[in-house]
Order: structure tokens, then sequence, then C-alpha cells
């Protein structure tokens, strides 16, 4: 019976754990490789998770996330994905340094399992960017590039691994490395050269962080760290970036995607405006009125709160944090602006004419304490129910 087989050009490491591969290889070919592993891992975890007592299964949101991704033209995946290979389906030339994967049929009276070309890998980290070329039916669906079996994959292969030693490898990329603050992530976006949501987001909190006249000066935490030579900055970047681009964009990675490949964005109609207000400006290049729309709303704030707006030290004032931050910004975007503007999406109201919205909101500065509003999504979603009015302070102490 023939097998199927696969050679790769590759490189051989030397390590403390021993001994493995890497290489280049076509998205097609590791998904045709992968593919049983996971496809099982969307229904039940692999055995290395099982063996840690960890289970991650395949979560649909983030392969969609990828997937949307990969539409980019700049989409790449730098870091390898891992596999594991039985050494019953591999053989490496050290003269040619190629590695032949390939299917397993034993001999007939042999007591061993055939291991078929589709199983030969499996997967200790990558699986979310693999299932991102496939679609529901776990099948190559990967159409982004010319021909769609282009793009290259960068992976490392461990031969003969056994279980504890696979459940090593995940353990040390999956639980010991530090994971990237959001915050720096957005900060980044100002390097590149094309505009985007999540850039214009970026600029826009580097103005009003900048002004020393803003109401956020010197607020935003624009690293996921303190800035040298501030003592208190308690909104985030992550949070202001999160915040603000839902009034921009109802989908940035495919505005994003579309403003790389150089193409225009559609002006949005007005029933786009009621879920995204700022996205005219945002299409029209418009930072600037962006950034004075919430220049004016945060002094209207500052001007009803005083006290608690400057009392930055209190760590139990809710109102200069990333909490209070993003109540403020979705009362802005669900009810403030589209009224004050009469719909007419696009006018930068000033400070006197958000005013009004705070003025029936029975909240005093000494009011913002973790007896009324208690840490985290709970006090943010109190504080929110108060802007709108769906609840009194009263209702609260009752």
């Amino acid at each position: 019976m023939e097998t199927q087989n696969l050679t790769l050009p590759v490189l051989r490491v030397r390590q403390k754990i021993g001994e493995f591969f890497v290489a280049s290889i076509k998205a097609q070919d590791l998904v045709s490789i992968s593919y049983a592993d996971v496809r099982r891992l969307a229904e039940d975890p692999r055995d290395i998770e099982r063996y840690l007592g960890i289970q991650r299964p395949v979560q649909k949101k983030r392969v969609k996330d990828i997937r949307k991704y990969l539409e980019g033209g700049d989409a790449t995946f730098p870091t390898a994905v891992i596999i594991a290979v039985d050494q019953k389906c591999a053989e490496f030339d050290s003269d040619l340094n190629q590695l032949t994967l390939h299917a397993f049929v034993p001999d007939s009276d042999a007591e061993e399992d055939e291991i078929e070309f589709n199983k030969i890998a499996r997967v200790i980290d990558g699986q979310h960017r693999i299932a991102a070329f496939m679609d529901e039916n776990n099948n190559w669906a990967f159409e982004g590039l010319s021909d769609g079996t282009d793009f290259e994959m960068n992976i490392a292969i461990f031969v003969g691994a056994d279980l504890a030693e696979q459940a090593n490898i995940f353990a040390t990329v999956n639980l010991a490395q530090t994971k990237v603050n959001r915050s720096l992530v957005y900060d980044l976006t100002e390097l590149a050269t094309y505009p985007s949501p999540h850039k214009t987001c970026h600029n826009v909190a580097v103005m009003l962080d900048g002004s020393s006249r803003s109401p956020l000066y010197k607020r935003i935490k624009r690293l996921g760290v303190a800035t040298p030579g501030r003592r208190f900055e308690p909104i985030t970047q992550a949070a202001f970036v999160e915040s603000l681009i839902r009034f921009i964009s109802p989908d940035a990675v495919s505005d994003r995607n579309l403003l790389l490949a150089g193409k225009k964005i559609k002006k949005a109609s007005e029933n786009d405006l009621a879920k995204s207000p700022f996205r005219n400006l945002f299409i029209e290049g418009r930072e600037v009125d962006i950034a004075e729309i919430i220049f004016n709303y945060f002094s209207a704030v500052r001007n009803k709160w005083p006290d608690s707006w400057d009392n930055l030290a209190e760590n139990s004032n809710l109102l200069p944090k990333s909490n209070a931050f993003k109540a403020l910004m979705k009362y802005l975007k669900e009810h403030v602006y589209p009224d004050v503007t009469n719909r007419n999406f696009g006018l930068i109201p000033s400070i006197d004419d958000f005013a009004p919205y705070f003025d029936s909101v029975q909240v005093t500065d000494q009011d913002f304490n973790r007896r009324n509003f208690a840490p985290g999504s709970g006090g943010q979603s109190t504080f929110y129910k108060l802007l709108k009015g769906d609840i009194t302070l009263q209702d609260m102490l009752e």
C-alpha cells in the first residue's frame, strides 16, 4: 500500500529539551497533516491538555477574528506553530537536511495502530491559526492569496516526543510566557503609515493626554505601565481606544484591511451613524474634531464634579478611573451625542451644550466611593444606570 508523504527542507535545532526541526510549510499542507487533531479539538480537549488538567477547546470567535485578519494585505504569523510527530511517521536525511513526513501502515501481523496522513501532526500550539484556514466542515477554505495555497507557516516539529515532553512544551508556551499589554499594542499603531480606526483612536488619545488644557491631561497610561514622571494615570490607553473605536467603526479590522489595500470606505448612512456616530468624521480624516468633541464632553464632566475629577490620589474614587470613563463614553454614544446634535452626526457640541446632560444626575463629589460604586464592572454598570436616569442614588441606598 502506497503512503502519502511530505518532504520539507528543515533546520535541526538542539536545545536543552532535546532536538527538534524548524521549517516553512504551506498552510494547506499543514492543514492536511493536522486536520484530524484540529477537528477533534473543536469537540474535545487534546490529550496534552487533559494531561495538564487544562481544557482549551477551539474558540470560534478567536478563529473568526484570525480569519478576518488573514484577509488583510499584511497578514503574518511570524511565530511558529508547534507540532509533535510520531517517530514512525518521520525520516530525517542529514545530508540533504530534509524531513519526510508520511503515514504509517504497520505490518499485517504487527500490534501497532495505523497513523493516517491526516493524523500525522499533533498540534501543541497554534490550533486557532490552523483552524482559521478551514471552513465549518474542516476543509481547506483560505482564498486570501492568488491561488489560495501560497501562504506559508513557520513550524517547529518535535519528532518522537512523548506525552510528558509535549505537555512540558505546551505549558512553557502557553503558561510561562508574558502576554503583551493591549495598551502597548495600541501605542504601536502610531508607527503604521496607513490610516486605521485603531490609529485614529490612538492619535486622539495622544492629543487629549498631551494638551495641558485637556480634562484628560496626563491621565492616560499609554504603555500599560506608569509613564516616567507621572504619579497617577487612572485611564489605560486600552480602555480609551476600545471605548472610542465603537464610535468610529462596526468592524475595525475590515476597515483597516480596506485602507491598507488603498481602497476607500464609503460614507456611512444615517442608520450606520446611529451605531457609529463618529464614522464619517473618521472617513473624512477629522481626528481633531473627534478630539474636540471628547474634550468638550469631559470638560462638562469635570465641571459637574470638579473635586472628584481632580482627586486622583483617592483609590476609592470611581470618577477618574477607566470604569467610569467607559460608562461616560457609553452614555455619550448611546444617548448624549445623538440627542445634542439632533442626529446631525458630525457637529461639534460645546461644553455648554453637554452640561445639561449632567444636571439631572443627582450624584455629588462625595458620592463617588466604594460603598456606592463597587470596584470593577459592577461600579461601571451602576454609574451608567445613574447617568441614564434608570436609578437614583436613593434607590441604591434602599
